[in-house]
């Protein structure tokens, strides 16, 4: 691997962390999301440290340019992550829909025991 891509590699993993950081700090990111997004980090590091390996899973796949190969895995990576979150998106829309059918519920009756008291005050 070229020397300059891998510090322009590095440098970007740099900036990748500290993104990452950041919205955790700001608690825009759960802990939950922030472990997928570091160990996806991890996995780049480990690539750009030991090119070798690399270049070995990517020759097993038939593609002959580094950087091509660098790319798909990365956005298989970024796949995996849009799949996680999406899967959690789903499941938090099922929760909030069965929180709004409880809040009608619980409107529900409460308005019919304010009846019930205007009834008694009356």
């Amino acid at each position: 691997m070229n020397v300059v891509l891998r510090i322009s590699l590095l440098a970007g993993l740099f900036i990748y962390y500290g993104c990452i950081f950041h919205l955790l700090k700001r608690k825009n990111l759960s802990l939950k999301y922030t472990l997928l997004w570091l160990i996806s980090g991890v996995v780049m590091l480990f690539f750009v440290i030991f090119p070798n390996v690399l270049e070995r899973i990517i020759h097993l796949f038939g593609v002959v340019e580094l950087t091509n190969g660098l790319f798909a895995i990365l956005l298989f990576l970024g796949l995996i992550i849009l799949i996680s979150v999406s899967s959690a998106i789903s499941q938090m829309n099922d929760q909030i829909r069965k929180l709004i059918q409880r809040c009608a519920l619980y409107e529900k009756r409460i308005r019919k025991l304010e009846e019930k008291l205007d009834e008694k005050d009356i």
